[in-house]
């Protein structure tokens, strides 16, 4: 099952407490009285592949949280050229409280659904509930340290280790949205196209492809579909991408 499957019909209209990736989301430490407040403060909002969610510079009246999908964030240089800068999966938060406008594009790559909040409601619910302060610095943190890993891939790291790190966060990823550790004989959503993920990686999309058949051939992974990944064996992956399995 992949990730986008696990938002179901009745999920997307039920109560926070319901939601499939609440444990990993914002309101993830919140009390019961918090989470009914913010059940009447949400709303849902889905976008299609390639429709903009927010643009750079424009105003941001919403802020909110990833259900089901993924979004790039692009930003956009003096001369018209566009750069991939980050990836919002399942559980990722979109815009900064105290901000009222954000340096980057937010572009739906594949269909996304969101959990939207009123800017400013939201952020008069932080000033007062610690717990949804406390998680959303915790993120925050999280989002430094993956920036910081990303620096050392683009710059040091060979084409097949781009891409066996990419996959290895995309295996951890959905292993933790269903609340579970990667393991043998895993399988999960690629989520964007090997053209996306060629810009992403400052990689041709020849390299890509050649690399992602490379690792098929050498048994690392396999290709149910030309977007569902197999795992063999999660720690021979992560060995490919020069780390450890844990």
């Amino acid at each position: 099952m992949s990730i986008p499957s696990l938002l179901s019909q009745d999920a997307r209209a039920g109560r926070c407490g319901d939601c499939p990736i609440r444990h990993r989301a914002v309101c993830s430490q919140c009390e019961a009285d918090e989470l009914a407040i913010l059940d009447q403060m949400k709303t849902y909002r889905t976008f299609t592949a390639g429709e903009t969610i927010i643009w750079a510079g424009d105003p941001v009246a919403r802020l909110g949280t990833v259900v089901k999908g993924c979004a790039t964030l692009l930003r956009t240089m003096e001369d018209g050229r566009r750069q991939m800068v980050g990836l919002l999966f399942p559980s990722d938060f979109i815009g900064r409280p105290g901000r009222e406008t954000t340096p980057y594009d937010v572009v739906a790559a594949t269909e996304v659904t969101l959990c939207q909040f009123e800017r400013q409601s939201f952020e008069d619910l932080l000033a007062n509930t610690p717990s949804l302060e406390r998680r959303l610095l915790q993120m925050t943190l999280d989002e430094l340290d993956a920036a910081r890993e990303w620096m050392l891939l683009l710059g040091r790291k060979s084409a097949r280790e781009k891409i066996a790190s990419f996959l290895t966060i995309l295996a951890r990823r959905d292993a933790v949205l269903r609340k579970s550790a990667p393991g043998p004989d895993m399988s999960f959503d690629m989520i964007i196209s090997r053209e996306a993920l060629a810009d992403y990686l400052g990689l041709t999309i020849e390299t890509t492809s050649r690399q992602i058949t490379a690792l098929k051939n050498d048994g690392v992974i396999r290709l149910a579909t030309k977007r569902i990944i197999e795992l063999p064996d999660f720690e021979r992956l992560a060995a490919e991408a020069g780390e450890d399995a844990a």
